[in-house]
Formats: structure tokens, C-alpha cells, sequence
């Protein structure tokens, strides 16, 4: 018992550190407890961006994908790293959500970041993903979603290469990919 104690008190002390110095009423603070913004019905590219419901994006990753996607899409988990087919996948082409389709990623922004998890500098369309704290484990993190069917792709961090400086690090088990040359 003191021992699960002793790990509550430590993880509530690396968030006091992380979110104290920043205020109660900070941007950081209401960007974590805002009311999401209405998205719009089609994106920038002209992909419908209606969203999928819970029920109907669970019945879709329940039928097609298999225990391990279906429980990092639909239950925020992870695959180990260095284990997806598409790390290594380096013709042209997009990569996709694989419950609902979107574009999400080109291979034109892939890039080896040696973290073992397929990794973009950016997405295909900033309106093809969601993004939103994450403070699983202890940590502070930024969480990637599709951008329609809202199923869990990784975690965003800012340590990518130019010019965004950004690094999506995505699970492969959350993507498809469609070569380019598939006519």
C-alpha cells in the first residue's frame, strides 16, 4: 500500500511541475479543458470529414482489423517497436487510417527517425488529424487521431527534422498504405 502511494505521489508531482509554473489560467491549462472546434465537413485537399461515431468506428476496426489493431486504434494501445511491415516501406504513395480510409500521410514526408515506429514531418492535411494531451504513464504527451473516425495513431513530439520540426510518430497498425502507382 505505502508503495502504491509512494508511485501516486510521484506522478502527481511530475504534473504539479510540468503544470504549476504555467499557472491555473494558462493557455496550456485551457487548451486541455476547451470544448473541441466544429471541423469542417470537407477538408482543404476535399476529403469528407464527416465524423464517424464511436459505434460505428469500433464495428468497422472490430470486423477488418486484427486484436492488436483494434486495440491500439480503438483503445489508445501501442506496438512494439521495430515490428510494422510499413517502417521499412519506402515507394510512393499515401498512407491511410486503417479503420476509415483518410489520407493521412505521403511518403513524401516520411523520414527514418530510428524510434522503430513509421515517423512524418507532417500530415497530409492539418484537418485530417486531431491532436490532444495525453497523460498516460506519467507522462505529458501529444496524442494523434484520425481526423474523421477519431481511432489513435501515435503521439506527435518536436524533435522532427525541417521545416516543421515535428515528428509523428505513428503506429503502423493505424495505417494503410496505397502505393501511387496503383492506377
Amino acid at each position: 500500500m505505502i508503495a502504491h502511494m509512494r508511485r501516486i505521489a510521484a506522478v502527481l508531482a511530475v504534473v504539479a511541475v510540468v503544470l504549476l509554473p504555467t499557472g491555473c489560467d494558462s493557455a496550456a491549462t485551457a487548451e486541455v479543458n476547451a470544448t473541441p472546434t466544429t471541423r469542417p465537413a470537407m477538408s482543404a485537399s476535399g476529403h469528407d470529414l464527416t465524423g464517424w461515431d464511436a459505434a460505428r468506428a469500433n464495428a468497422v476496426a472490430k470486423e477488418k482489423l486484427s486484436p492488436l489493431g483494434y486495440k491500439v486504434t480503438r483503445e489508445d494501445g501501442t506496438e512494439r517497436a521495430f515490428t510494422s511491415d510499413l517502417l521499412n516501406e519506402k515507394r510512393s504513395g499515401v498512407f491511410a487510417c486503417i479503420v476509415c480510409a483518410l489520407p493521412l500521410y505521403s511518403s513524401d514526408t516520411k523520414y527514418d527517425s530510428g524510434t522503430g515506429w513509421p515517423s512524418f514531418w507532417r500530415e497530409i492535411d492539418e484537418d485530417h488529424v486531431v491532436t490532444k494531451p495525453d497523460f498516460s504513464y506519467g507522462m505529458v504527451r501529444t496524442e494523434v487521431e484520425c481526423g474523421r473516425c477519431n481511432s489513435h495513431l501515435g503521439h506527435v513530439f518536436t524533435d522532427g527534422p525541417a521545416p516543421t520540426g515535428l515528428r509523428h510518430c505513428i503506429n503502423g497498425v493505424s495505417l494503410t498504405f496505397v502505393p501511387s502507382d496503383i492506377g
